[in-house]
């Protein structure tokens, strides 16, 4: 095990359409692999990855600057060997080819639908959960028979060059492929004629992946982001809520895409709801000069960004309201960014307009929930969407008149860790799933195939000249 990674040097965009064609042709000149194949190279990865726990760790707190270890452990680490036990557990079903009826038209023949590799799957992972949003889709398509050409971001260098390391450990570089760089090698490499290309990001980046795998016809999955509304229910208890909530919110230090990006409170219960969460909060950080458990800002132009959200709001004359004190010295130096509340915010400011991915909470109070249901609706449809409701009617009224990429009621950031649940967004949020049964049939192409018979009534039913049976065919099909 290395220990001490160092970067890979940056990927030439000739190199990026070299690698590509190697990576063709060694799929080209072998049959697809079988599934005692796909199974032993999920098995060395799951081992490989296994024992590089501590080196992971260690990257991305390089990365970070500071990172909760639990934290990632847990979201870099187990969700991906989860992840794996899951593939491991249903691949052989998976791969099983289903029998369809091919209509009583052509019977006596057969037909059935058979999953076969795509060829090669392009994976343009995040820096939020670098590892986790790499290796997750990566290992998916293995699973589905392909091989694999991976553009980590290159806003985590460290976590970057484990994943090589890694990776060229377990897989020969005719099945799997790291490129490292920049903006222009990220973009190079959306350009390349992949035979489908998974990309995890921001919605604007997402457009210009999508607009860039276009000239290819390259089928794209995005998976994007956006504002996932939370909704707190008259009947929910508010204390409960707040810490359910708080998690949600405060896991990576906000940068998660299905985080609850703002939440809407029952007018007579905002007040309450604020305090609830400054409590929560001062229960998980009991000591002020203690933030070993909190994960800082990514790089210094996300905290500058995330500190203009609350300028801004500022200059509007809103209430912001910092949870957990924090020196302003050691926040700007760490990128310590403490939760923070913004109430009442209106469309028109700035933390209302983009995802926020960082420690902000903005608090919407509400009077009818058909107000809320109209809001959601009136916006970009979300990622996640969050309902803490013990009212089932009024649960199921949000949930058949909103749509968004996944559901918790009552929790937050749960559907992405079930394991058996597909992931992935609708329209602003993204398209295509990965996760579970529908992340291999989304790096798989369903082939559709027809045996016919030795015998069958189709030699001289589609030939003319068309009379006798087929004539009195027609006529009846006609009626």
């Amino acid at each position: 095990m290395n220990a001490q990674l160092q970067p890979v040097p940056t990927t030439m965009p000739q190199t990026l359409a070299d690698t590509l064609a190697k990576l063709k042709a060694a799929r080209l000149n072998q049959p697809p692999p079988t599934y005692t194949q796909r199974r032993d190279d999920l098995k060395r990865l799951r081992a490989a990855f296994k024992a590089r726990f501590d080196a992971m760790n260690a990257a991305l707190q390089a990365d970070f600057g500071h990172r909760s270890r639990h934290e990632s452990t847990i979201s870099d680490g187990w969700t991906v060997l989860k992840a794996i036990d899951q593939l491991l557990g249903n691949l052989k079903s998976w791969m099983r080819p289903q029998s369809r009826s091919p209509g009583w038209l052509m019977l006596p023949a057969r037909a059935e639908v058979r999953p076969m590799p795509l060829g090669v799957v392009g994976v343009m992972a995040p820096w939020n959960y670098p590892v986790n949003l790499a290796l997750i889709p990566l290992a998916t398509a293995i699973a589905a028979g392909n091989s694999v050409y991976l553009k980590p971001s290159e806003h985590t260098p460290q976590a970057s060059a484990f994943l090589a390391d890694l990776l060229r450990e377990v897989f020969p570089d005719t099945q799997v492929a790291v490129a490292l760089g920049g903006p222009e090698v990220s973009a190079a490499f959306a350009a390349l004629p992949f035979d489908h290309l998974l990309f995890t990001g921001s919605t604007a980046v997402g457009r210009k992946i999508m607009a860039a795998a276009a000239p290819n016809l390259t089928p794209v999955t995005l998976e994007l982001g956006g504002k996932s509304p939370t909704i707190i229910g008259e009947d929910f208890p508010i204390e409960l809520a707040a810490a359910r909530i708080a998690t949600g919110k405060l896991f990576n230090g906000g940068q998660t895409c299905i985080a609850p990006d703002y939440v809407f409170v029952p007018r007579a219960k905002r007040d309450a709801f604020v305090e609830a969460l400054r409590v929560d909060i001062a229960k998980r950080f009991p000591d002020s000069a203690d933030f070993s458990d909190y994960t800082r800002v990514i790089n210094a132009g996300q905290y500058r960004r995330l500190r203009s959200y609350l300028d801004d709001a500022a200059n509007r004359g809103l209430a912001v309201q910092t949870l957990l004190s924090v020196d302003a010295a050691k926040a700007d130096a760490e990128r310590l960014l403490p939760p923070t509340v913004v109430l009442e915010p209106g469309d028109d400011a700035k933390v209302m307009q983009d995802e926020i991915f960082g420690p902000i909470l903005p608090i919407v109070s509400y009077d009818r929930i058909d107000d809320v249901i109209a809001y959601i609706n009136t916006h970009d449809r979300p990622l996640a969407l969050y309902v803490f409701d013990y009212d089932r009617a009024n649960v199921e009224r949000i949930l058949t008149r909103c749509i968004a990429g996944g559901v918790t009621v009552n929790d937050a950031l749960l559907q992405f860790a079930a394991s058996e649940l597909p992931f992935g967004g609708v329209g602003p949020s993204g398209m295509g799933h990965y996760h579970a049964k529908e992340g291999f049939l989304n790096f798989s192409k369903l082939l559709p195939i027809v045996y016919q018979s030795r015998f069958t009534g189709f030699d001289f039913l589609l030939r003319p000249p068309y009379k006798g049976i087929a004539d009195a065919l027609v006529k009846f099909l006609s009626r």
